[in-house]
């Protein structure tokens, strides 16, 4: 039974990763901090089968113990400050957890076992002000965020791991990725969650920033399995996982309101406190060398994806149901 270990397993990504490796047979290990708010949402119907362990990318101590006492085959990096807009509130400690982060954890694979192989949680949001569409493995980057720029140290310092010291690290530069796990505080959910909270009369206005800004959105569920195949390749590299199709913040709105027979114009305010100081209007990467190489390629289509995020959320609001 290989054993892997998941840095971020609470949150949308980790959850559905921790699912599909235990159907693949794994002993999953989930590294959570301590914390005086403990979310356990995601995984609270995989918490018998799973094992939580105390640890924090700030404290590299804390990985090392835990790589030497769990012995993974693999560890899943997810874990990092993840939202876009608190990064530009939070930048120092965006980049102490995600990027000085990074290099923590795969110092520690490089002093306790070099035969570790690891799979870093790139992004999109490195690319920010794009310089050719679509976006591939070898596009210049061009962050636009110190979530993206501390994403790109992060990115760079596992390929400069992997050419250092010949670990198995590899990079996952993966688009948008949305769920019904979503956090409340991305755009997505945000919007699908309000949508319902509007047909359901329990709100009646949205406000939100840039309505314009166009990225490409796949399924979450589809990305992690992505994530695994890269760690299943004789030899380590890095790879898009895309869709290859650009939908705008206003065509989300368009399906999400949609869905449920109304009209987002009647109910969306534009607030300039949702706008970044520095925008990213174009994110759309191609899958083809994932296709290639993985054999991976999405399966939920856009109107499937928003669809079904609108539909988790009218049922958790209808049944009372906590927020994820």
């Amino acid at each position: 039974m290989p054993t892997a270990l998941i840095t971020g397993i609470t949150g949308q990504d980790g959850s559905y990763l921790a699912e599909l490796l235990l159907e693949k047979g794994y002993k999953v290990i989930g590294m959570v901090r301590r914390t005086s708010t403990l979310n356990f949402h995601r995984i609270a119907h995989i918490q018998d089968q799973i094992t939580l362990v105390p640890g924090d990318l700030c404290d590299q101590i804390s990985l090392i113990h835990i790589l030497e006492e769990h012995k993974p085959d693999e560890v899943y990096n997810l874990a990092a400050q993840s939202f876009v807009g608190t990064s530009f509130n939070q930048p120092v400690f965006t980049g102490d957890v995600t990027a000085l982060g990074v290099t923590r954890m795969l110092d520690a694979i490089r002093i306790v076992d070099k035969n570790i192989r690891f799979y870093q949680a790139s992004t999109s949001e490195m690319f920010g002000k794009v310089v050719e569409v679509p976006q591939r493995e070898e596009t210049p980057f061009y962050p636009r965020s110190p979530y993206g720029v501390a994403k790109l140290y992060g990115h760079w310092i596992t390929i400069n791991y992997r050419e250092s010291y010949d670990l198995y690290a590899c990079s996952g530069i993966l688009f948008n990725h949305e769920s019904p796990r979503r956090g409340l505080e991305f755009v997505t959910r945000k919007i699908t969650y309000h949508a319902a909270m509007i047909k359901l009369e329990m709100a009646n206005e949205l406000r939100l920033g840039n309505l314009d800004a166009r990225r490409d959105w796949g399924f979450a569920g589809d990305y992690v399995e992505g994530m695994w195949r890269m760690l299943q390749q004789d030899a380590p590299d890095d790879f898009v996982l895309a869709t290859g199709e650009t939908f705008s913040v206003e065509q989300f709105l368009d399906e999400a309101f949609g869905h449920l027979n109304l009209d987002w114009k009647e109910y969306v305010v534009q607030d300039p406190k949702f706008m970044r100081p520095a925008e990213v209007d174009l994110l759309v990467g191609t899958p083809a060398k994932a296709k290639k190489k993985l054999g991976w390629e999405p399966k939920v289509t856009f109107k499937e994806l928003v669809a079904m995020m609108v539909d988790a959320d009218m049922k958790m609001l209808e049944t009372g149901t906590t927020p994820i």
